[in-house]
């Protein structure tokens, strides 16, 4: 009958792994494995095509609850005899000393950016790459005017424009760069851009003058939006899963993220993503995996918030801006910044209000901002950020040290009254209702807590899961070496050095753990930690090294308590029948 039992228990078990490591798939994008679903297709570019710029609906409405017959069509190319076609179309690129960012005349867009003090993973020594428009990426920042309610067109992030001369590249000894686009006049109004690029910074200043140079009043719109195809970043593992896509941000409604998915979906029902839709504070934003952008607007600032999907596989994010009624022959200007870079919290934070969320540390905020701060502080005097880990992971067993003291002592305990468990299970085992009233005794009378052991650590889970996710998210960790063969924290072990030392600490602390008096769950005691060490090759070296330490010490700490308490440390190795 136990043979019988135990069948059905590890076919059920078997069948649950089935479960989760599909549903592991789909979370993470892929088609499950053994029960796929039929999905949605989603048009992407041929292999080796030009991927499109966004096409006839990329251009916000004027009215979030407009229509799609009252959007503008922009791609339609001007004739020939027109004004616009005597403009040419150029790239130019401008560069500071960490911001690289290539300009399409027509709309003065930016449809690149790289980080100069950011190269590509491994022996890629590119700078990296984040806004883009190639065959492989369609990521783009696009700002132009709307006509509202009165109609007509006026200069729009398609619109052809003359690039005003200047220096390219900062000069050695200057703090900003000037990057100026002048449109033509179109529907009575001239919109004029100016890019500044700081110093140091990955945050451009961008200034709209909207020019009225015809002769009736004109109450303008301005959008400022970020374009992407649904794609996650290349090289994202499998066995882990951030984020990417658009957020919105306000003080109200604080951080609102949406997967591409939903923004599918919603389309096809012809229905508006559920976000804010007006603020006078806060910013949009593209996330991706240590890196992000986002437009932001000084508070005060009435603008409405929009996410939709603008063509196949094409998604974005902005806000629209009702500007003040423009009399003939008077203008008005508009300030906003565009940040593209890498999540370095304190940059961030400096930034604007809540833009230092879009480093997503998820639901574990509240405890993962803190240990960020003594990360890099530690880092400030270490100046490694792989013996960082080490130390701060040194300090929470610390600070947890009577906490774990009172779990391994319950756990000492529990190993000191097994050999009378034991016994007693194999005296009573065809009387299982007796069985656990003296299973009950024995714990009452020598004074041992089952869940005594748990408790304590249990308390600890929270805080060791928002370090998590800090090692995770923190850009910090890309590219930075840590000892001899670890070049890049972020990246797995080349050699699995760390993961096997990782399984092999795993399966000691297991050993040093007392062993359930029921076979079925001391095997699981094994099996469980072996699958989980598995995980450990596919993750950022960064995260292993952390759990390795973790481990380390709280085999120390138990052997020290073990031996305290008279309870010498034994090996439960196990008994597979």
């Amino acid at each position: 009958m136990n043979d019988i039992r135990r069948t059905i228990l590890w076919v059920i078990f078997g069948f649950s792994i089935v479960l989760l490591w599909d549903q592991w798939q789909v979370f993470n994008g892929r088609h499950a494995t053994f029960f796929p679903k039929t999905a949605p297709s989603v048009a992407t570019a041929p292999s080796g095509a030009q991927t499109p710029i966004p096409s006839t609906s990329d251009l916000p409405t004027a009215s979030i609850k407009a229509t799609a017959s009252q959007m503008p069509e922009v791609m339609s190319p001007a004739p020939e005899t027109t004004p616009l076609a005597a403009i040419p179309r150029e790239s130019v690129v401008v560069a500071s000393d960490v911001l690289k960012l290539t300009f399409d005349s027509d709309g003065g867009s930016i449809v690149k950016s790289e980080f100069l003090k950011h190269g590509g993973k491994g022996a890629d020594s590119h700078p990296f790459v984040l806004l883009d428009s190639s065959k492989d990426r369609v990521y783009l920042a696009q700002t132009g005017l709307l006509a509202g309610d009165a109609g007509g067109t006026l200069p729009t992030h398609k619109t052809p424009m003359t690039i005003v001369p200047g220096e390219r590249t900062m000069a050695k000894g200057s703090n900003s760069l000037d990057i100026r686009f002048e449109s033509p006049e179109i529907g009575g109004v001239k919109l004029v851009k100016t890019f500044t690029l700081t110093r140091g910074s990955y945050a451009v200043a961008v200034k709209h003058e909207v020019m009225n140079v015809g002769t009736t009043t004109v109450s303008p719109q301005l959008y400022l939006q970020l374009v992407r195809d649904g794609n996650k970043p290349v090289g994202e593992s499998s066995f882990y899963s951030t984020f990417t896509g658009p957020v919105v941000y306000t003080e109200a409604k604080k951080y609102q993220k949406v997967e591409f998915k939903e923004i599918e979906t919603k389309a096809t029902e012809n229905k508006q993503v559920d976000i804010e839709k007006s603020a006078t504070n806060g910013y949009v934003a593209m996330v991706q995996h240590y890196f992000a952008s986002s437009w932001l607007l000084g508070d005060g600032i009435q603008r409405d918030l929009f996410m939709r999907k603008v063509g196949a596989n094409l998604y974005s994010v902005g806000m629209i801006v009702h500007l003040d009624a423009i009399a003939p022959g008077t203008s008005k200007s508009i300030d906003a910044r565009l940040f593209s870079g890498p999540q370095e919290e304190k940059v961030l934070e400096s930034l604007a209000p809540g833009l230092e969320l879009v480093k997503d540390y998820g639901w574990l905020t509240i405890l993962a901002k803190p240990l960020y701060w003594l990360l890099d502080k530690i880092h400030s005097f270490i100046g490694n950020w792989g013996w960082s880990i080490m130390a701060l992971v040194l300090l929470l067993k610390a600070a947890f040290y009577w906490l774990n003291a009172k779990a391994y002592s319950s756990m000492a305990k529990m190993k000191a009254v097994n050999p009378k468990i034991t016994e007693m299970r194999a005296r009573l085992k065809d009387n299982p209702q007796q069985m656990q009233q003296e299973m009950m005794r024995i714990y009452r009378e020598e004074k041992v807590n089952p869940m005594g052991g748990c408790f304590p650590i249990m308390v600890q889970i929270p805080v060791f899961i928002a370090l998590y996710w800090v090692l995770l998210s923190s850009v910090e960790m890309r590219n930075a070496p840590w000892v001899m063969w670890i070049h890049d924290l972020s990246s797995p072990d080349p050699l699995y050095i760390l993961p096997v030392v990782m399984a092999l600490t795993t399966m000691l602390q297991t050993a040093l753990n007392p062993a359930p008096p029921d076979p079925l769950q001391a095997k699981m005691m094994w099996f469980m930690p072996l699958a989980f060490s598995v995980m450990f090759f596919f993750f950022p070296a960064g995260l292993v090294l952390y759990w390795i330490t973790n481990n380390i010490l709280s085999i120390a700490q138990q052997w020290v308590i073990n031996t305290r308490m008279g309870v010498p440390p034994q090996f439960n190795l196990p008994k597979f029948k």
